[in-house]
């Protein structure tokens, strides 16, 4: 008999729960950290399709995935040429530490050296926006450490004359992690930029967040009254705290086994839908779990995205394929590269 799932929803997001004693295995993801199995990479970059410099090209739908450097302006001539973006989302390493091990892909060097890598992909950023645009930026805080980068990123950002601030996002994760001796981390910062003064789609901030907090009275007709009483709608507008993100982990159907921290599409698309229209050039220069393409592909927007990492860049095109065929947004307990499934079998994970 076939193990039955359910799907649940929370705030909008979708995910399945196992029946409990069926499916064996099943919340056992099959693929672990990319970043960490040097033996495991090597199998799998034998079946990345691009090398450094070469540009995918989308047939269907003109979308691109490159494996290049957002350090390096002439990368990003290659894959955007002289076209122009209005609105660029970027997740770049965030220089902190993760389970206690540093990788290529999440490397901790000194913060000269860091923010002198995001002075190189910020100038590149703005180069190739448009003269009314938007910057969104992912950025981390080490509290073990300062709490860099996070605020030496926005000093960065002020040599940049062209970049007005707009709005600091802290996105709520459900999960989190923290010790017996601090608050739970369960928050994701996200800094948003304007170059010159681009369109806002105030109606993508409408969400399906229920009122929860009661307060704000005001007198009416001689009333005190309190604002759920006054609005007619159930929802709120979700603000600058995102409260109805799930973060992105095993159990959802979004998941991509192997990739660290990737974005919930439920926020990729919050952004696409307040800054961008149908058939607008959205860039992406970190390409990861390929979040941003699956954003794109759904919401009818020209995605142009990359990742030095060629497994990345592999796994980005292999999600907006396997959307296509199934119309699944990620692989939840399955393996992106089943052509490895048998040598991963009996493989020991540390």
């Amino acid at each position: 008999m076939k193990s039955r799932t359910d799907t649940l929803h929370l705030f909008g997001n979708e995910f399945s729960v196992r029946k409990e004693g069926e499916g064996k295995g099943a919340t056992t993801e099959k693929l672990k950290r990319l970043d960490f199995r040097t033996e495991l990479r090597e199998k799998i970059l034998l079946l990345c399709r691009l090398k450094y410099g070469r540009i995918w090209e989308d047939p269907v739908k003109g979308h691109k995935v490159g494996v290049l450097d957002a350090t390096k302006l002439e990368d990003i001539k290659k894959i955007i040429g002289n076209e122009k973006t209005g609105l660029v989302i970027n997740d770049p390493p965030y220089n902190v530490v993760v389970g206690n091990a540093i990788t290529s892909n999440l490397f901790k060097i000194t913060l000269e050296e860091y923010l002198d890598f995001s002075e190189k992909w910020a100038k590149n950023a703005i180069a190739v926006m448009d003269k009314d645009a938007h910057l969104y930026v992912w950025m981390g805080a080490d509290y073990r450490d300062n709490l860099q980068p996070l605020p030496d990123f926005i000093i960065l950002t002020r040599k940049f004359k062209e970049l007005k601030p707009k709005n600091f996002i802290t996105m709520r994760n459900q999960r989190g992690y923290g010790t017996q001796k601090n608050w739970m981390w369960v928050r994701q910062e996200l800094l948003y930029y304007v170059k010159g003064n681009p369109d806002f789609n105030v109606d993508a901030e409408y969400t399906d967040i229920p009122k929860i907090l009661r307060g704000y009275y005001k007198e009416v007709k001689g009333k005190i009254t309190e604002n759920l009483e006054r609005s007619k709608s159930r929802y709120i507008r979700a603000g600058n705290v995102w409260v109805d993100v799930q973060q992105v982990f095993y159990r959802m159907e979004e998941n991509v086994p192997g990739c660290y921290a990737q974005k919930p599409l439920k926020a990729i698309e919050r952004i696409m839908l307040s800054g961008s229209n149908e058939k607008d050039i959205v860039a992406d220069f970190f390409a990861h779990s390929g979040t941003t393409l699956i954003a794109g592909e759904r919401l009818k927007r020209k995605v142009y995205t990359f990742d030095i990492d060629p497994i990345f860049a592999e796994i980005t095109i292999r999600r907006l394929e396997h959307f296509r065929k199934t119309g699944k947004t990620g692989w939840q307990w399955q393996n992106p590269f089943p052509e490895i499934e048998k040598q991963i079998e009996g493989y020991k994970w540390i």
